[in-house]
């Protein structure tokens, strides 16, 4: 009904034109490709940083940890069938153990997994592993099958840590999410498990790490472990298969080379330190969505005590002072997570929220207008929306609710009907279908469907009659009134006219003039 905005669409995708057949760069089999290389790589740039914070942002306490996985990925990449693609390898701030690839290279690494891990070979295995996603274009080819199946890609909701902002991205963000969450089929599993495990060996590691690994996924996966099978499991499934396959790739290379245990073991020291906060805030988080409020504010304030740097704690408290509907008490938290990591979205979506809250909306708007800069949101939008439209500014309100509309949620819903009752007045054909119909004597009927999820007042139509020859106007009617259409209904008026055969109703066209809603 609504218009979609997605500036990737029109800035990437409406360029495709098909290649041909060309080779995979790692396995160097035929393929046909849709996605040029400098496609892959706007698509990672695009959608890296969205896709980001909707995974939690960036784990930033600790900037030599990163430090340290970004060097093991570029030693990694550089002996990679692309090592030209501008890699980027980030640390997210999410318990949960997973990592993911993006075209073109974006690579990110949960804070989640890196507890997990024990040495530096296993964590070049996961690395090798995203790598050879990226190089050997599986994300490219999951588009391409997209595109090819069904002439576009779908953007669907995701599960992110902050539960209550599930399925709220809107905008060109949703395909980051996509891209960030997506699960790739087996084949596209081995391979990125038979060239990691190559590249391993080429940068130096004991391509042995692979193996060892893989058998714990498994054993942890037979163990039902929540945090994996929300995580790493659910995109990577761990399988004795694999674990064979490894075996086989392991005897192909040859054991030996870096283990990396203790240097390991010492960049990850400050994280595993501060383990235990991470787990208050996750329970915290867990509680509040119980509305257990005393318990959450318990295990946000352990948390701090544990890590006072970290912003999320922060938010946990504003946020439960939110559900509480005490938002003046939840500024100034949100204040300080704004003050510990300024360019995650959450605490500025949050105070936009809370000062639209307090009526203080003119304050509101700036918070707002940031946080849809970092990750757009229904929220977001549709708040902005509110505001324009109390200024007057009608345009710019519509364009903003269009946007939040996409969201399939109660907020989207609400925002349809926010576009719908500004909309529809100026612009009543894009929402009510109109048509001729005749019924068993020959009458001819002016016929209007409601598009909306809104009941409609009276329509406004006149009827065109063309003549079967020429097919030219040859009369039209007076403005006619059609009253109540309720969604998804349909009503319709006489026009006073009786035809010989249902194929004549073809000479005549309803033209929608004007519309109101029901009061």
């Amino acid at each position: 009904m609504l218009k979609k905005y997605s500036s990737l669409f029109i800035t990437v995708f409406i360029s495709f034109t098909i290649t041909a057949c060309g080779t995979n760069p790692v396995t160097h089999k035929k393929e046909f490709q849709f996605v040029s290389e400098a496609q892959e790589i706007s698509i990672g740039k695009q959608n890296y940083s969205p896709a980001r914070q909707s995974q939690g942002g960036d784990y930033i306490i600790d900037p030599e940890l990163t430090a340290y996985v970004q060097s093991v990925g570029n030693r990694l990449a550089k002996v990679s069938d692309r090592p030209e693609l501008p890699y980027e390898f980030v640390v997210l701030n999410d318990s949960i153990p997973n990592a993911w690839a993006m075209p073109g290279g974006k690579i990110a690494f949960n804070r989640g997994l890196l507890y997990e891990l024990n040495s530096e070979a296993e964590l070049a295995a996961v690395l090798g592993h995203e790598i050879t996603h990226a190089a050997a274009r599986h994300g490219a080819k999951s588009m391409e099958r997209g595109i090819f199946m069904q002439g576009a890609l779908i953007a669907i909701g995701l599960s992110t840590q902050n539960s209550n902002y599930a399925n709220l991205i809107v905008g060109g963000s949703q395909l980051g999410a996509q891209l960030a969450t997506s699960k790739y089929g087996r084949d596209a599993e081995s391979e990125a498990d038979h060239y990691g495990m190559d590249y391993m060996k080429k940068a130096g590691y004991d391509p042995t790490a692979a193996v060892t690994l893989q058998e714990t996924f498994v054993r942890l996966s037979q163990g039902k472990q929540s945090n994996f099978i929300e995580g790493l499991f659910a995109s990577h499934p761990p399988s004795q298969e694999r674990v064979d396959a490894n075996k086989a790739s392991l005897t192909r290379l040859g054991a030996g080379g870096d283990w990396g245990k203790e240097i390991y073991a010492e960049k990850v020291a400050k994280l595993k330190a501060t383990q235990p906060a991470y787990k208050a805030y996750d329970d915290g988080v867990k509680a509040l969505a119980k509305n257990d409020a005393a318990t959450a504010t318990k295990l946000a304030k352990q948390a701090i005590a544990g890590e006072p740097r970290e912003a999320r704690f922060q938010e946990l408290l504003g946020d439960i002072a939110m559900q509480q509907k005490k938002p003046q008490d939840a500024l100034p938290f949100y204040a300080k997570a704004i003050q510990l990591q300024p360019d995650y979205f959450k605490p500025h979506i949050q105070t936009g929220i809370a000062l639209f809250d307090l009526g203080r909306k003119a304050e509101a708007e700036p918070y707002l207008k940031r946080a849809n800069e970092l990750l757009p949101t229904a929220p977001g939008h549709a708040l902005l929306g509110q505001i324009a439209e109390e200024r007057g500014e009608t345009d710019i309100a519509l364009q903003h609710y269009q946007i939040a509309a996409e969201s399939n949620s109660e907020i989207g819903k609400e925002a349809t009907e926010h576009a719908v009752r500004l909309d529809l007045p100026r612009n009543p054909a894009k929402y009510i279908q109109s048509g001729a119909i005749v019924d068993g004597a020959g009458n001819v009927f002016a016929a209007v469907q409601n598009a909306t999820s809104l009941p409609i007042g009276r329509v406004q139509v006149h009827v065109v009659k063309y003549d079967g020859q020429t097919g030219r106007p040859i009369g039209q009617s007076q403005p006619m009134i059609i009253n109540g259409v309720q969604p998804g209904k349909r009503n319709q008026i006489a026009i006073g006219e009786q035809i010989k055969t249902p194929q004549e109703a073809r000479l005549y066209k309803v033209v929608v003039e004007a519309a109101e809603l029901a009061k």
